[in-house]
């Protein structure tokens, strides 16, 4: 079966289909491509072949995966009930279930590990929670914040998709709200710039976390959806809908490299220490890992995922590959 047609969610004004679409949005699938909107990721197709490495069931629609290299413990948001569950890694067996406020799509770990960021959207809040104890503290955010990522010094940059905002937070306290967005998706943290990726507006945005204000918007292809750090003054996006991952340095923000990547680059996860960065191909239930040593990404690996891999995690040193399937309500493991 060949891939069906990538997403583009249409823009309306009326509250009622916001709502819906955007609960449809980064990880929906389905539905008829139209003009304008949010880009999606294309629906995937039917297996053709195994998956690589291991598989073990989880939950209904796991999305959002994170590796904590402090705990040493695997993270994923399932829903239906909404909960975070804590893996073994090698095994995928849950050591811990925390119930949640509302669903998550995404999922970050702060710099140096030891807490993971859960933003749960339709309640506003992003818990930051120590996978090792299961405690849990909350951040009360703006409306509906799909991501979250944490500078050095424990300072929050949130993205906040129905409030077309971007927000900083110190201590649990809002210091200041960019609201010049029009549907934030990713944020990352380098250093003490946050870049944020801008879903409906096709754009980057990086900012400025010492002097709170915004420094620079580059348009990105055709529709870009994720973003991750590559810890050296370096994102990667993926332009999902323009089949490619680019690469962009944060100061300036300039593109750097582009690399044309088919079957709708969606989930993203990058190791520092390996310079790899991992992208699920969700036209193509593959995993695709790249080296980004260089002044162009190469590509080093590639796996077959399980049904619908919207999102990724690496291990440090990149010994190990984790992806969801969403479809299926599956978490796969591939020993490199």
């Amino acid at each position: 079966m060949s891939p069906q047609p990538r997403v583009r969610r249409a823009r309306t004004a009326l509250a009622v289909s916001i709502l819906v679409s955007a609960l449809a949005g980064c990880g929906g699938s389905g539905a008829e491509p139209e003009e304008g909107g949010a880009a999606e990721p294309d629906s995937a197709p039917e297996l053709t072949v195994p998956p690589a490495g291991d598989v073990a069931e989880v939950g209904s629609e796991p999305q959002g995966l994170v590796y904590d290299p402090i705990s040493g413990t695997l993270l994923v948001a399932v829903r239906e009930p909404d909960r975070l569950l804590v893996l073994d890694p090698e095994t995928l067996r849950p050591e811990r279930d925390l119930p949640l406020p509302a669903r998550t799509r995404h999922l970050q770990v702060v710099p140096g590990g030891g807490t993971v960021l859960v933003p749960s959207e339709g309640a506003d809040r992003v818990l930051q929670v120590d996978p090792a104890s299961g405690e849990t503290t909350v951040v009360a955010t703006g409306n509906y914040p799909h991501d979250a990522a944490a500078a050095g010094n424990g300072d929050l940059a949130v993205a906040e998709e129905f409030g077309g905002s971007m927000s900083v937070y110190r201590d649990g306290e809002r210091l200041r709200t960019f609201d010049d967005l029009v549907q934030p998706g990713g944020v990352v943290v380098d250093g003490r710039t946050a870049v944020v990726v801008d879903v409906e507006d096709d754009t980057v945005t990086s900012y400025d976390l010492d002097a709170l204000t915004r420094v620079e918007r580059l348009t990105v292809g055709e529709g870009p959806t994720h973003v991750a750090s590559l810890g050296d003054g370096r994102v990667a996006v993926t332009d999902t809908v323009g089949d490619a991952v680019v690469v962009y340095d944060v100061d300036p923000l300039e593109e750097v490299a582009r690399l044309p990547l088919e079957g709708s680059p969606y989930g993203l996860a990058a190791d520092s220490r390996s310079d790899t960065v991992w992208v699920t191909l969700t036209g193509r239930n593959e995993v695709v890992g790249l080296d980004v040593s260089g002044e162009t990404p190469e590509e080093i690996d590639r796996y077959p995922t399980v049904r619908q891999p919207d999102t990724v995690a690496v291990s440090p040193g990149a010994d190990a590959v984790w992806v969801t399937g969403r479809s299926d309500g599956v978490v796969q493991r591939v020993e490199r």
